[in-house]
């Protein structure tokens, strides 16, 4: 059976900057630092009666870590064993990451569909005072007149 290259070739990246980040998208590769990371504490939910979970579930680890390069900052929402990595002053490169919407506000994330990769330290700053987080949003719906 004789494959083809173009069939097996992978694209090649596209790095975006923090400031091309719109709510809804997905997809993203960008090379960031991490500012500051803080621990947030689970909600530990009870098992519902009647339900099959007899097992106590594990709980889970999240951080919100400020993130972000020489165009802007936003929150980065790092689960379990993210947290390990997403330590402040660490650079790291996000691979196919997606925008959720919290609270009406942007945040960034990796699922189990991207990957956290730690990288040589970057060269520049953050700009803090672009802060995509505090931007919030309202979902509209538009009525075809």
């Amino acid at each position: 059976m004789a494959t083809t290259g173009t069939a097996t070739a992978k694209r090649k990246p596209v790095f975006v900057k923090v400031e091309q980040l719109k709510p809804g998208t997905t997809g993203h590769t960008l090379t960031v630092k991490v500012v500051d990371s803080n621990p947030v504490v689970p909600v530990t939910r009870k098992a519902r009666p009647g339900s099959s979970m007899s097992r106590p579930s594990q709980p889970s680890r999240i951080a919100e870590c400020l993130i972000g390069d020489e165009t802007g900052c936003i929150l980065f929402t790092a689960r379990n064993e993210q947290v390990d990595i997403m330590k402040p002053g660490e650079t790291v490169i996000l691979r196919n990451s997606r925008i959720d919407m919290f609270k009406g506000t942007m945040r960034l994330g990796v699922d189990k569909w991207g990957r956290i990769e730690a990288t040589e330290p970057a060269s520049f700053t953050v700009k803090e005072d672009n802060n995509l987080s505090l931007v919030e949003y309202e979902l509209i719906n538009v009525n075809d007149q």
